[in-house]
């Protein structure tokens, strides 16, 4: 929800997603092999009706877009498979599909910390540099697109987190966003005592992926790193402890409410549009589900959005997004890489931020004066991705992920303190790191 798209994938942009464990790094000392892995042998000449897979459409942006594909290509339609909301199953679905070498999902939307392993393990096709430009694009968004320095997919959209906060109530109390955990609990400390049923603060604890990218963005936005940039791990350091720490003291003090101890990306967004968080950290795609005017929405034209904050200064956001890559195993991969060239397009990014709240994997949609004065959001977003922490690139990085949710769960609920919780995540890492 990279979101875990999480989407958001989730974002694992990125998105070349975001934050130290989001995206992953591949620690493999050899390349993939096989003419998938090569590029060989492969006919990109060849057309006809090919299948996108990805998780469910929640920001209702699709359906206009495979129209608009599908009327003018008749003969080289692209039918949509809609595929589980949650992160963690989409890449199950997906990754079943690459041991089986099926090519039913000709096209997919993969979330950039997937890419690594999705290549590793031959399941996406090679997409060979002269035929696949990536001029003009995030460098970050590239490189999560890519393994041992070879192009496996193409960035679809970024991601980085943002705040979301009550503007109404915080221009009433006379505060400005915060930009520290400090501010932030001050700022709630003012405004609830008026605000009958409000909680401080959520991002999304549930056990899966976006757990993940929550706990990272608390270690980096605290100074520490789950892994160096020599890849040793290093989580059990007094900052990393201090990140998780802050997390664990804000579900004891009920700054974060109990019950988001169960909540994703959805859960999180809706209890901010009824109206019972002051503060939210979530992905871009909120911000127009958040300005629906018909009813769904409380917040409509209450809300702002920030930076998330840090423990000293503006925090580190894990950067999130997705990329788009063709199946190994696919026939067809001619229209399909006509299909991931005309979703890169400015054209269809366009249509991704306007309809989606999707950030752009353009680098010049950033500066247009145009599109931000449509979207008072898009510099924010931008500086988020700039200063986003990337995941690494680990080949084993459902097990990598899996260790640091169970370690981080167990210190939500009590079960862990911090440090014992981070302590024992060491020697996991260290296990699965060498």
């Amino acid at each position: 929800m990279t979101h875990a798209r999480t989407t958001r994938r989730v974002l694992a942009a990125v998105a070349s997603v975001g934050a130290v464990l989001i995206t992953a790094a591949c620690s493999s000392s050899s390349t993939p092999t096989g003419s998938a892995a090569a590029g060989g042998g492969v006919n990109w000449d060849e057309r006809g009706p090919i299948t996108y897979a990805q998780g469910k459409d929640t920001a209702g942006v699709w359906a206009g877009v495979l129209k608009e594909w599908n009327d003018a290509h008749p003969n080289e339609q692209v039918t949509l498979i809609e595929l589980s909301p949650e992160a963690d199953q989409q890449r199950a679905d997906m990754i079943k599909r690459g041991q089986a070498k099926s090519g039913e999902f000709s096209v997919m939307s993969v979330d950039v910390v997937w890419t690594a392993e999705f290549a590793a393990n031959g399941w996406l096709q090679e997409l060979p540099k002269d035929k696949f430009p990536t001029d003009g694009m995030l460098a970050s968004a590239v490189d999560a697109a890519s393994y041992f320095g070879k192009l496996y997919a193409y960035p679809q959209s970024s991601d980085g987190a943002l705040l979301y906060y009550r503007s109404d109530l915080l221009d009433k109390a006379g505060l400005k966003p915060p930009t520290t955990w400090d501010e932030m609990q001050a700022a709630c400390d003012k405004v609830l005592p008026t605000q009958k049923g409000m909680s401080c603060y959520s991002g999304q604890f549930q056990k899966y992926e976006g757990l993940t990218c929550n706990v990272a963005e608390a270690v980096n936005s605290a100074g520490g790193e789950f892994i160096t940039a020599d890849g040793k791990p290093a989580v059990n350091s007094a900052e990393a402890v201090a990140g998780l720490t802050w997390m664990v003291d804000g579900f004891k003090s009920g700054m974060i409410p109990k019950e988001a101890i169960t909540w994703k990306e959805e859960e999180s967004r809706q209890a901010f549009q009824d109206g019972k968080i002051l503060f939210l950290r979530n992905w871009p795609y909120v911000y127009n589900l958040a300005s629906k005017t018909d009813g769904s929405s409380k917040v409509a034209g209450k809300f702002g959005v920030s930076p998330i904050p840090g423990k000293t200064g503006p925090g580190v956001s894990t950067l999130g997004g997705h990329n788009i890559g063709i199946s190994a195993f696919a026939k067809n991969k001619g229209t399909a890489g006509d299909f991931i060239k005309w979703i890169a397009s400015e054209a269809q990014q366009k249509t991704f931020l306007q309809k989606g709240s999707l950030a752009p994997i353009l680098e010049s949609m950033y500066a247009d004066a145009d599109l931000n004065k449509e979207f008072g959001y898009l510099s924010t977003l931008g500086e988020s991705i700039k200063n986003a922490q990337a995941r690494p690139k680990a080949v084993r990085y459902g097990d990598v992920t899996s260790a640091i949710q169970d370690a981080t769960y167990a210190a939500l609920q009590g079960q862990q303190t911090p440090t014992d919780a981070f302590n024992g995540l060491q020697t996991k890492l260290e296990d699965l790191l060498k």
